[in-house]
């Protein structure tokens, strides 16, 4: 599967809407994404963008905006706390903050990941 640039818009957009908020951005796959505590929480994928949520802030949003789906960036590999915002759902001011300020708070409540260290033998 060929892997799609995210448009520059996308990128300044989640850019500009995280600019307040205390996290880390890297890159993977050429995709920026975002980190609270070493836990990834949002970033972009192709033309959307993809959103950590607890199981009753994705169930909840799922059913009240069909257009949110699972999280699947290779056919078969769902990453299960994850969905797609797709543009009709994250353009919508209302929604996204809402949507992202249930993933801060998610976020937050997990405990800060170790970062990995290189194999010893």
């Amino acid at each position: 599967m060929a892997w799609k640039k995210a448009p520059d818009e996308l990128i300044r957009f989640l850019a500009e809407q995280l600019r307040a908020v205390d996290c880390v951005s890297r890159t993977m796959f050429g995709y920026p994404v975002y980190f609270i505590n070493g836990n990834m929480f949002i970033g972009a994928y192709q033309d959307d963008l993809f959103l950590r949520l607890a199981a009753q802030d994705r169930e909840q949003a799922q059913a009240k905006y069909t257009e949110i789906r699972p999280f699947e960036p290779m056919p078969g590999r769902i990453m299960r706390e994850y969905v797609i915002l797709p543009r009709s759902v994250y353009k919508e001011q209302a929604i996204f903050t809402d949507l992202l300020t249930r993933s801060i708070r998610y976020v937050t409540s997990l405990p800060p990941k170790e970062k990995h260290r290189g194999k010893t033998q």
